[in-house]
């Protein structure tokens, strides 16, 4: 989508007379909506001086010109393109606009700085590196540049800033950057136009601006093979019997599906360590490399970035990042605009999107809406937010209305666990989530330890990460998570002071759970649903405790900045038995859904010491296995070294 298209000589003269900024408007309300005040008056600043850049007869008059490009299926916007040729390919330079006075290097992370913005100096990427993976966005996904061989190339425009002598724009630290996107400053208007000159030396005689706007989305062949060959020989990535037999399913009914343009939905049930965040995974992979459009959707980052994060290698990070994609990404998208759009963990979807849950319809509506394709893999008993409104039904409710045929499969073997459904079963029966024939029988390969102190607990997680890096601490979210400022584990969050215990909460690292020094940090709900580790060691906080011989949830005991219960109060005062069963199921999914991270084994503390002794003695009624070595005995403490 483009705000406004013209050539060289229109858009100068719009400048001139005054009539840009009220043509972007109207353009930006029919095709967008409302758009505020200070924006327009950053087009109108900006788009001055780029008229005054373009005021030069090397620059031909029938160049094309257009502002406002919206990459489909993103939020971000091009600020400014200039189309044309330069004697033997089409040329598209990408300006990205900035009207910073003041700039701050950031050399303890890639591509980032610090500048004033919003009353305030904040973080954000360096010019140069925006409008490079602007570019690449567009040529990696967009099928009428690679096929018609449409070269791109950015730069940034920074008006009202003067480089001064080592600049921290232009730091060493950046340079890599800058070679992909120059960046020019006030007073270097000659070296932008001499940039821009370099490859717009003659009109837009193809359409370019038309042919961008209007190219399909496509992963480009390269993208295909690179992402094929990192999935190849993947351990973690292996499909494993009825995976095996989903996937294939799956993957020849989205081809099918596309081919006799039957809008189809698959909806893939499993809980815990049943696989569905690797089927997703291949099916992703496989599917792009039969040339589909096709995205991954999570609600919850976490997922998202962490198999984004291990996909990469040679792939650059925007290629990877564009295929992963929050489940809020699509009430603006047109029918049918991808192949195939594959949601995990789709009980976690919401029924508005936005930061303020304001905007579309219903995101189950909204995928099945925007892809010919759409599987949902779902476990209803891991609903962790109020906001979560993802079910077997809904998506039944609106494939029928699109008129989506429905293919409905279920997994049931567990992978993680250490293969043990009866672990499942037994926790669903321990935490009184449901009644199991599982009520002593938890398997006997699984490791499962109750502790007394959760200094141990820690200390054992550390032990068992030197291995591999797969062991991590796990909290419920009832410790305040202030994220203002948070750059150092040195803060800590969550304190029990009768064992002398302190740890901070995940630093806001998007990787936290692979990241190899955060084994000293506690993950939450938020930050490690859908991911799974060896060992987890788990902090039970006190919104759940054991009264009466009844385990017992209490949501005033969930700390303020956790949003899962948010409204959960409003709802007491009008329907206090409504809103006790809500917030009731949703502690115990949670700590369901903690404790079956692990792959080899759970360790846990509870706050409560009669919950803790709840666990030990629903641990000693569990069979134990016999073994010549009285190591194996399971034990419900730490100090399992007196054995």
């Amino acid at each position: 989508m483009i705000i406004y298209e013209a050539t060289k000589t229109e858009f100068i003269s719009d400048v001139t007379n005054e009539l840009l900024v009220e043509r972007l408007y109207e353009s930006y309300q029919q095709k967008i909506g409302r758009t505020s005040k200070s924006e327009i008056n950053s087009w109108e600043n900006s788009l001055h001086r780029m008229s005054n850049v373009m005021q030069d007869n090397e620059i031909p008059d029938d160049a094309s010109v257009a502002i406002e490009f919206k990459i489909p299926n993103t939020s971000k916007r091009v600020d400014f393109l200039i189309a044309g040729h330069d004697g033997a390919q089409d040329h598209v330079v990408i300006v990205e606009l900035k009207q910073w006075s003041e700039v701050e290097k950031v050399t303890s992370k890639d591509a980032l700085v610090s500048t004033y913005l919003g009353g305030k100096m904040r973080t954000v990427t360096h010019p140069s590196y925006q409008a490079w993976s602007y570019a690449a966005l567009i040529e990696d996904f967009n099928q009428n540049v690679q096929d018609q061989h449409i070269a791109l190339k950015p730069c940034a425009y920074l008006h009202n800033y003067r480089k001064l002598e080592n600049d921290p724009l232009m730091d060493p630290h950046y340079s890599d950057h800058l070679v992909k996107a120059p960046v020019f400053a006030k007073g270097e208007i000659q070296k932008l136009r001499d940039f821009i000159k370099k490859y717009v030396r003659y009109g837009d005689h193809n359409q370019l601006i038309y042919q961008i706007e209007r190219g399909k989305i496509r992963p480009s062949k390269s993208l295909q093979d690179s992402l094929a060959s990192l999935l190849k020989g993947n351990q973690e990535f292996v499909l494993i019997d009825e995976q095996k037999v989903f996937y294939e399913d799956a993957f020849h009914l989205a081809i099918e599906s596309i081919k006799s343009n039957q809008k189809t939905v698959m909806v893939i049930e499993g809980g815990p360590g049943t696989g569905k965040s690797v089927m997703a995974i291949n099916l992703l992979v496989n599917l792009i490399n039969e040339n589909l459009t096709a995205l991954y959707v999570s609600k919850n980052s976490a997922p998202r970035n962490v198999y984004a994060s291990k996909l990469k290698g040679t792939i650059k990070k925007t290629q990877i990042d564009n295929l992963f994609k929050g489940s809020g990404s699509f009430y603006e998208s047109e029918k049918n605009e991808f192949d195939v759009l594959i949601i995990d963990e789709a009980h976690r979807l919401n029924e508005k999107s936005g930061l303020f849950s304001n905007l579309g319809d219903n995101q189950i509506k909204e995928v099945i809406h925007s892809s010919k394709f759409t599987i949902f893999f779902i476990d209803e008993n891991q609903k962790v937010t109020l906001k979560d409104i993802g079910s077997i039904d809904l998506i039944k409710k609106y494939a029928n209305e699109l008129d989506a045929e429905l293919v409905q499969g279920k997994l049931t073997s567990q992978f993680r666990c250490d293969g043990s459904d009866a672990y499942i079963a037994w926790l669903d029966d321990v935490l009184q989530i449901r009644k199991t024939a599982n009520t002593n029988d938890r398997g006997v390969d699984y490791d499962f330890r109750v502790y007394d102190n959760p200094n141990s607990m820690l200390q054992e997680i550390e032990e068992l990460n030197r291995k591999n890096n797969k062991s991590r601490m796990l909290a419920g979210y009832c410790w305040e998570w202030p994220k203002n400022g948070r750059t150092s584990t040195l803060h800590k969050d969550i304190v029990i002071p009768e064992h002398n215990f302190n740890i901070s909460w995940n630093l806001s690292d998007s990787i936290w759970a692979i990241h190899q020094d955060s084994v000293s940090e506690a993950g939450c709900i938020h930050t490690s649903q859908g991911l799974e580790f060896d060992y987890v060691g788990v902090i039970i906080g006190p919104d759940l405790a054991f009264q009466d011989d009844q385990v017992m949830t209490d949501y005033t005991k969930r700390a303020k900045t956790d949003q899962s219960l948010k409204g959960i109060k409003t709802l007491a005062k009008e329907n206090p038995e409504k809103a006790h069963a809500l917030a009731d199921q949703i502690i115990r999914n949670t700590y369901r859904t903690l404790m079956t991270r692990g792959q080899k084994g759970c360790f846990i503390f509870c706050t409560d010491p009669e919950l803790n002794e709840y666990f030990r003695e629903r641990l000693k009624k569990s069979v134990v296995y016999q073994d010549l070595s009285p190591r194996q005995v399971e034990v419900a403490a730490e100090d399992r070294s007196k054995y």
